[in-house]
């Protein structure tokens, strides 16, 4: 499926270096509110098991769709190290992943901070073994085996932490081997693989723009965006926005097992509550934008759930003192079942969650056509109550973390 244009193609370069990072928190933040509503619902076993499928099923595909955008395609351990550097499980700083490369086929990487673990530690070592023991240990290998089936991710040391404070985090080995027999495919990994989301093509990036065109050179020590190309930028800002559509394929496919249609569907629109109305405090924030309608605007070109636009459809329409979004009938996303699928007149919760973001005072009236249906985007006289999966959500340290300028990285070379 080709369709042009992206909703990032009005942004500066310096707005999209700036909004890249905060993407890949969005993405981050999706388990967050996803999993205390999944918690609730199969308790901290269940949780478990949905968030190993989620990942195992989303993981190898959008690795794969970054690793040929930014031509950085090969099969040893640089390449999968540049994969963990752009994907929404690791989100730069709030899961500060440090890397060493002793050969193409060894390596180590470790967490100074994890801010995933600073959430989970205070509910105590069940969920901190559930996340770090048996929730990595399948989802690491599934990430690495999209560069090499026969790369093992290994623990040096992991959490809980003894003592409490232990810097780094964790540690972990990357190891490829011949030897090592590559994990069985996933049950449901054609569910997502099938998906429009999977094989949807997007505008290639322009070699001519000015600044890095991809990521083909060494592997550094930090991605820094301002460094990337304007270009690129949009390209990678649509690919990170895809691999959160992704990922709640994959949930869905894991929820939609294990419970009835009605309850799985509640958990979806809990969940994307939760992370739409976060994600558009941060973007608002990121982009100094207003708390009138044309920050909203602003906002929503950005937002993950509108994006990318050759999948969703979404327009934003101005209005004489207003805003409306238009949603069609028929799109990727809702071929896909995905988040903009999960909307509609009667399921206007999740929207006002995302415009509340920008202002409480926010709210939506949907009115259907024949080939999709329209929100107006009213001001009401008073501030609305905050919904509580974004109150959920805001449970992670994620919703007000702030990232900083870290200088010019280094690049990490065999040592």
């Amino acid at each position: 499926m080709t369709q042009p244009g992206s909703g990032f193609q009005d942004f500066t370069r310096a707005q999209l270096a700036a909004l890249v990072p905060e993407l890949l928190l969005c993405g981050q933040l999706i388990d967050r509110s996803g999993m205390a509503h999944v918690i609730g619902a199969f308790g901290r076993e269940g949780m478990a098991e949905v968030a190993i499928e989620e990942w195992q099923l989303a993981s190898p595909i959008y690795t794969r769709r970054m690793q040929r955008a930014l031509r950085y395609t090969g099969d040893d351990v640089v390449t999968i190290f540049k994969g963990l550097q752009l994907d929404i499980g690791a989100p730069p700083q709030f899961m500060d992943f440090r890397f060493e490369v002793t050969d193409r086929d060894h390596g180590e990487f470790w967490l100074d901070h994890c801010g995933a673990l600073i959430d989970v530690e205070p509910m105590g070592d069940k969920y901190v073994v559930s996340m770090c023991h048996d929730i990595e240990d399948p989802t690491f290998d599934a990430t690495a085996l999209a560069t090499n089936p026969h790369a093992q991710v290994r623990p040096i040391h992991r959490p809980p932490r003894k003592p409490a404070d232990r810097k780094p985090m964790c540690a972990w080995t990357v190891i490829i081997d011949p030897a090592h027999e590559p994990p069985p495919v996933p049950r449901n990994a054609a569910l997502v693989a099938e998906t429009v989301a999977a094989g949807l093509e997007l505008a290639p990036i322009d070699p001519a723009d000015e600044g890095a065109a991809d990521y083909s050179g060494p592997l550094l020590s930090d991605v820094r965006f301002p460094d990337f190309s304007r270009s690129a930028l949009v390209r990678i800002a649509d690919e990170v926005c895809l691999q959160q559509h992704l990922l709640t394929l994959g949930f869905l496919v894991a929820i939609n097992e294990r419970t009835d249609l009605a309850a799985a569907s509640e958990i979806a629109r809990k969940t994307l509550a939760g992370v739409a109305g976060v994600a558009s405090e941060r973007l608002r924030a990121a982009l100094g934008a207003g708390h009138d309608h044309a920050g909203l605007a602003t906002v929503l070109r950005a937002h993950p759930v509108l994006n990318p636009l050759s999948y969703t459809g979404i327009e934003i329409r101005p209005r004489e003192g207003g805003l409306a979004l238009w949603f069609p009938a028929d799109s990727g996303a809702q071929t896909d079942g995905a988040w903009p699928a999960m909307l509609d007149p009667e399921h206007l919760g999740p929207l006002d969650a995302l415009v509340r973001g920008v202002n409480p005072r926010f709210s939506c009236r949907a009115e259907s056509a024949a080939d999709g249906w329209t929100v107006e985007v009213e001001l009401t006289d008073k501030p609305h109550k905050e919904a509580p999966e974004v109150a959920v959500t805001r449970f992670s340290t994620g919703a007000d973390w702030t990232f900083t300028d870290r200088g010019i990285p280094l690049p990490l070379t065999v040592v």
